[in-house]
């Protein structure tokens, strides 16, 4: 895949409507400092278009990047960061759901996940509440080059049970830095476009 054209179409926050969007979209779940901006830069072509924070849970709103006038990437709000209000965290949660409930245009919801550590309770309820809404989440386990490839197998095994995935879930390792899982990630979503 060759991305020419992005741009950030449109950003809701809390109470903004949500775009009636008639491109396929695809969205983005993980926790704050996941490296949720840095996948979707890859996946881009861009070294910085979606801004990766030094604070995590900077993100409070939902991104829409139009990609070539073909695709939607929806960047949804990180959660499970700890200096996040309650009552802020609440209210995320409630934008992802509206989202995820009323979009009639999303193919796939990527969940990433640190492969560096077990997931985390936020994670498993995330995946649980995706499958709960129908979807089959791909996740994405981030930061591959900050492990030894040796071990690139154990931790993967963890996050599979952890989340409870099926034998055919899709778990893509990804590395920000090599770019190692891009190929695989255009792959998925090409299938689900239409022809041009």
């Amino acid at each position: 895949m060759i991305v020419s054209n992005v741009n950030l179409e449109t950003v809701c926050g809390i109470t903004s409507r949500l775009p009636e969007n008639t491109l396929p979209e695809f969205a983005f779940a993980g926790k704050s400092n996941v490296g949720k901006s840095s996948l979707i830069n890859a996946l881009m072509y861009r070294k910085a278009y979606a801004r990766t924070s030094a604070q995590p849970g900077k993100t409070q709103t939902i991104n829409f990047y139009n990609i070539d006038g073909r695709l939607y990437f929806v960047d949804l709000p990180g959660y499970g960061y700890a200096k996040v209000s309650m009552q802020a965290r609440e209210k995320w949660g409630k934008m992802i759901e509206r989202y995820l409930k009323k979009s009639s245009q999303l193919k796939r919801i990527f969940l990433l996940v640190d492969i560096r550590h077990a997931p985390s309770a936020n994670d498993v309820q995330m995946y649980e509440w995706i499958v709960y809404q129908g979807f089959r989440p791909v996740v994405i386990a981030t930061k591959l080059d900050k492990i030894n490839r040796s071990q690139t197998a154990k931790q993967l095994k963890q996050i599979r049970e952890t989340l409870g995935m099926p034998d055919d879930g899709v778990l893509i390792p990804f590395s920000a830095e090599t770019k190692q899982g891009r190929d695989e990630l255009w792959e998925l979503m090409e299938r689900e476009l239409p022809e041009v």
